[in-house]
């Protein structure tokens, strides 16, 4: 059936209704429980500072010019980056310096003083490390001593995580489109609460680890199809700004992260809390109907109806025939590297972590909103490039302000992050009109597969700042430019119908030209041959 021809349904019981922005807010609550997850290894697996456990009750510490008889009151005199020794003496005598990844015994242990040139022995943190617990009681890197040679281990938690989301996307985009986007959308939210909490339990790193992966397949297949969902319930009239504004709860999620480090400082209660988020949908999920557009390319004409009967009675619009509508059927990554870059980094911009995450997740929502005003004024493409190539220049700009100047870097990240977030949340949109009903969820998730590549590699990204401190805005940069440019060679979607297979899709290609919609009046007008139309019986 025609693409042009569905969008009358709309046109007759409204392009969004009290049904669909009932449906829309149901949906868009879980993208805040999304947006949790996908950022909450920004806290969850912070590394404080450290020192090796010595093999022994202390009597006395030596730090600098602090002199104390507990370990735990030396931190506020560490220095950042530098490798600062503690001398400590054991109440049989012995003299240990201390440092991040090792320990040495003193040979001489006649005096306890700070400067010392005699002989020393080395051992490895055998007793474990006393972490600095000011700022978190807990961490995944303390409950299992990811630091020094296991640091890596710490490393990975994110990276592995953003491959889950990359396997995500491809299975629950594919299974959208055979088995319907509502059964997705029930077990995917339903593995996001039971992921989450498992992961807050779990007894060992590799357990947690497993459970974080599971956790990321279940977010991202809800992020994919959700996003599918509500663009196949909203008329075109609406669809721009409903899309669109489905990331603003993602990004109401890196908030909630932000404030939940805040006052929440012990990681498994932390893991617990953000988890919770999702509780509401899973109670309300069953109440969501499959969309009218897959029920219709899979033939299923009758419960088709009946959903969009329920959409007429919600809105209080005129009830709208399916065989009336079939009766006029006359023709038969780099996004998200630069994303999760600046809200990955935004912890290492100098200043209170927690507001630069937060203001991270704020500066988001007037970039969606530009997005929405945009676009359907000087097209998808435009912005798109117009977003791709800001960002590039904005990276261009971190790279000369000096690091002292944190202020300055926090705001220059900010911009960075609103380009680049207007152009993540519009690459869905532009994606979802650009394919078939058919392949829809399929190509949204296989772009999303794409993008998650750079999901991956954003959290080894902000690692090689160890390497070249702008490394990580080079990176994003020279991606972020390359990808504008050659936004250049795609087609433009603005104002075309949604279409249903692969034949109207080739059509609209091959003719270059925009479907236009009938309008209302048209369809109320309009007379019909066979208003008995013997497909809907099937």
């Amino acid at each position: 059936m025609g693409s042009s021809n569905l969008e009358l349904i709309f046109d007759s019981v409204g392009h969004f209704g009290r049904y669909q922005i009932f449906l829309y807010f149901i949906c868009a609550f879980q993208n805040i429980s999304c947006g949790i997850h996908y950022l909450a290894s920004v806290f969850l697996s912070v590394s404080p500072q450290h020192t090796c456990r010595p093999p022994g009750n202390v009597s006395q510490v030596l730090f600098q010019d602090l002199s104390t008889w507990q370990l735990e009151d030396i931190w506020t005199q560490f220095s950042v980056g530098r490798e600062d020794r503690i001398l400590v003496q054991l109440q049989d005598g012995e003299i240990w310096e201390l440092t991040s990844c090792q320990r040495f015994r003193r040979d001489d242990q006649s005096s306890l003083d700070y400067e010392y040139s005699g002989q020393k022995s080395s051992f490895p943190c055998l007793d474990g490390y006393i972490y600095d617990r000011s700022k978190w009681l807990s961490t995944v890197v303390t409950q299992w001593d990811l630091v020094c040679n296991r640091e890596w281990f710490g490393r990975l938690i994110q990276p592995t995580f953003m491959f889950g989301v990359l396997l995500g996307a491809v299975i629950f985009g594919y299974l959208s489109d055979r088995a319907g986007r509502r059964l997705v959308l029930w077990a995917s939210s339903t593995g996001v609460f039971l992921f989450g909490i498992a992961a807050a339990f779990t007894f060992d790193y590799y357990s947690f680890i497993v459970a974080r992966f599971l956790l990321a397949i279940s977010g991202s297949g809800y992020l994919v199809v959700v996003f599918v969902y509500v663009t196949e319930f909203v008329g075109m009239k609406s669809r721009t700004w409903a899309s669109i504004h489905l990331h603003s709860f993602f990004a109401f999620g890196t908030m909630v992260v932000a404030l939940t480090g805040y006052f929440v400082r012990t990681w498994w209660i932390y893991q617990i809390v953000l988890s919770s988020v999702t509780v509401p949908f899973v109670l309300c999920c069953w109440m969501l109907p499959e969309t009218p557009f897959w029920l219709i390319s899979g033939g299923k004409y009758e419960e088709a109806q009946k959903v969009i009967d329920t959409m007429a009675k919600w809105n209080r619009t005129r009830p709208c025939k399916l065989s009336e509508i079939l009766s006029l059927d006359h023709d038969g990554s780099a996004g998200c590297l630069g994303f999760y870059t600046f809200s990955l980094n935004s912890v290492h911009l100098g200043g209170s972590e927690y507001l630069n995450l937060f203001l991270m997740g704020v500066v988001e929502i007037p970039a969606y909103v530009l997005v929405c005003l945009g676009m359907d004024r000087v097209g998808r493409r435009n912005i798109l490039i117009f977003s791709l190539l800001s960002s590039a220049v904005t990276s261009g700009v971190i790279m000369v302000i000096p690091k002292d100047y944190h202020v300055w870097l926090v705001v220059a990240s900010m911009a960075g992050k609103f380009f680049i977030g207007a152009a993540f949340g519009l690459i869905y949109l532009y994606t979802a009109e650009l394919y078939p009903t058919i392949v829809r969820s399929l190509a949204v998730g296989s772009g999303s597969t794409v993008g998650r590549v750079g999901s991956i590699v954003a959290p080894l990204c902000i690692y090689l700042s160890s390497v070249w401190i702008f490394m990580p805005q080079l990176l994003v940069g020279t991606l972020a430019l390359v990808s504008g440019v050659l936004t250049f060679l795609l087609p433009e979607t603005l104002r075309r119908p949604l279409t249903t297979t692969w034949e109207e899709t080739e059509k609209e290609s091959s003719s270059g030209k925009l479907l236009s919609t009938t309008s209302n009046t048209v369809l109320e007008n309009v007379t019909v041959e066979n208003s008995e139309d013997s497909s809907l019986n099937k």
